[in-house]
C-alpha cells in the first residue's frame, strides 16, 4: 500500500461556500493546470471522514458538523489557499493508514 502525504484547509461550508469565491478560485486553479498540463491534485470534500480519526479530535471541536475541506497533495498550493481565504484552519497526515483509512472519504 502506497501512503501519500496530504494537506489540507477545512473551514465551515457556509464560510468557504457562500462567503469566499471559492468557486472561482478552484476553477482559476483547473484552468492553470490544464494550460501547464499538470493532473488535478487536489479535491473538494463536504465532511471529510478523515476529520473522524482521533489525530483530529480537538479540531472537530472548533469545527461546525456541516464542514468542506480542500485536500491536496501540493502542500505549496494548501498554504496558497490559507493566505488567500484567512479563516481556515489548515494541516496535514498520512494515508491511507490504520486511523484514516480511506483520505479522500467524505459524506453527502
Amino acid at each position: 500500500m502506497v501512503v501519500t502525504k496530504y494537506y489540507f484547509i477545512v473551514a465551515s461550508n457556509q464560510f468557504l461556500i457562500t462567503e469566499e469565491p471559492l468557486e472561482e478560485v478552484l476553477r482559476e486553479r483547473i484552468q492553470y493546470y490544464r494550460i501547464t498540463k499538470k493532473r488535478i491534485d487536489f479535491w473538494l470534500l463536504p465532511k471529510p471522514t478523515f476529520l473522524q480519526s482521533k489525530l483530529y479530535k480537538d479540531l472537530t471541536k472548533q469545527l461546525p458538523e456541516n464542514c468542506i475541506a480542500i485536500v491536496s497533495t501540493n502542500k505549496i498550493f494548501i498554504t496558497w489557499l490559507k493566505l488567500r481565504l484567512n479563516n481556515v484552519f489548515i494541516g496535514k497526515f498520512l494515508g491511507p493508514t490504520e486511523q484514516i483509512q480511506n483520505p479522500l472519504g467524505f459524506e453527502l
